[in-house]
Order: C-alpha cells, then structure tokens, then sequence
C-alpha cells in the first residue's frame, strides 16, 4: 500500500463519519501493521486513537478482521496473551486491505460502537475499490 491510497482511505472514513455527525479515529497500515497514515478527528477521544492503532495492528499481522480473532479466540478458549503481542486485541474496527489476493495493509477505526467501527472501515476500503478478502477468501467463503 502506498500513502496515496492510505490517505485515501482514512478521507473516504473521515468524509463518512462527518456526514454522520460522527468523531473517529482512523490508522492504515502497511501488511506488517506498521503506522502509514492515522488521523484522530476533533472531538474523538484519545483512547479511540490508541484503539484505532492496534486494531489496525492486528488486522495487518493476521489478515482478517480483529472481530474474527477474537470469535476463533473465544471458540478456542484463548486471551489475547496467546500471541504474545500486547498491541494485539479483538475489539471490533480492524480490517485487512486486500489487492487481489495479497494482504497490503489494514484500517482501523475506533470511536463508535466496535460494529459500527467496523462497519464503517468495510465502506472506507470499498469507497476505495480495495477489498476486505483475499480472491482465495472470497472463494472459500
């Protein structure tokens, strides 16, 4: 993902959320979860920006959604502390960013209800004519 396309983004979730009335945080990263763009609007908390980071964080390190993690966690009877990364978490908002089947980066946006971040990271991609699944993942799906 280059900075283009991750301002991009963050202005499709920003552009959203103020139609909304809404007041985010938003952070694209790079496939390894490192920061490239990140944007907290005036009125959204400071911990909605810490949030907004480590759901992107963990969105990027294992390419799905952070409520997907945190699903196949409960199932499985694991904590977070199963990764031994303490920037990992499973609250809802964090999204992969997929060009064809190759995982580029991920969003994630806090500040809202954790579907509500999720929801509205999923539209800031598509406003973007980016994916949330590999073609594999759309596939197996």
């Amino acid at each position: 993902m280059d900075l283009d396309t991750a301002t991009n983004i963050i202005q499709a979730a920003i552009t959203a959320a103020r139609a909304n009335n809404q007041h985010i945080a938003i952070c694209v990263t790079d496939s390894h979860g490192e920061l490239l763009c990140f944007k907290r609007m005036d009125d959204a908390s400071l911990q909605a920006g810490v949030l907004a980071q480590t759901k992107a964080y963990t969105a990027a390190r294992e390419r799905q959604t952070t409520r997907q993690l945190a699903s196949w966690a409960q199932e499985t009877h694991k904590d977070m502390g199963y990764w031994n990364d303490a920037k990992f978490t499973g609250i809802a908002g964090g999204v992969p960013v997929f060009m064809d089947a190759r995982c580029v980066g991920a969003i994630g946006v806090s500040g809202l209800s954790e579907m509500e971040d999720e929801a509205l990271g999923i539209a800031a991609i598509a406003e973007c004519g980016l994916a949330t699944k590999s073609k594999m993942q759309e596939t197996a799906a």
